[in-house]
């Protein structure tokens, strides 16, 4: 894929949820209360904008949920960049009866089978295309409005795999394979599409 504007995409860091509940998935759009940067996460975030010092970034859109918000302005501060748009599109993937949920039960309803993940919504939530699509929707739309801008997209492990992976024309096959042998961007880590 030919892409107008060069992206640099950033996982939120480390935060509290990953820490003291791994095991469970996330509520949607957010625990109550919303979880936050723990000191790791807030030291990913700082390491993330001193890597993306050098690449001039012109804007930063970040998903509206706190710890991306989090991650967000202490990259935008060290960068000198005094506005974040935010857009509920970039959120994490909504898990809808299974939030807050053991992983291992929202697993089973798939039956652990990630291509399942692609077509099939958890009830009350989505599926991954549902996700891929509502990401695909908002890099059309900064494709539509800008050129040969640097943007950085401050998001969630699974739409920013998605997302990833469409740019890179990668099949549903191969994006689960992917996820399975190398999951999704760690916290704080930065990619280049």
């Amino acid at each position: 894929m030919v892409l107008k504007n060069k992206y640099f995409l950033l996982r939120h860091g480390r935060n509290n949820h990953q820490a003291e509940k791994p095991d469970l998935t996330y509520l949607y759009p957010d625990n109550d209360p919303p979880c936050f940067l723990i000191e790791e996460g807030i030291e990913q975030a700082r390491k993330a904008g001193e890597l993306l010092k050098e690449k001039g970034i012109d804007l930063i859109y970040s998903s509206d949920i706190l710890r991306t918000r989090q991650t967000a302005k202490i990259v935008a501060e060290m960068l000198g960049l005094d506005e974040i748009i935010y857009d509920t599109r970039l959120r994490d993937i909504n898990w809808g009866m299974f939030s807050g949920k053991e992983k291992k039960e929202a697993w089973g309803f798939f039956n652990n089978d990630g291509m399942k993940r692609f077509d099939s919504p958890a009830p009350q939530g989505e599926s991954w295309n549902q996700c891929l699509e509502r990401m695909t929707g908002f890099l059309k739309e900064i494709e539509d409005n800008f050129q040969d801008k640097k943007v950085l997209i401050v998001s969630h492990g699974d739409p920013l795999w998605l997302l990833e992976g469409y740019v890179k024309g990668l099949t549903k096959e191969e994006l689960a394979r992917e996820r399975k042998e190398k999951g999704t961007l760690n916290t704080g880590e930065v990619r280049e599409l």
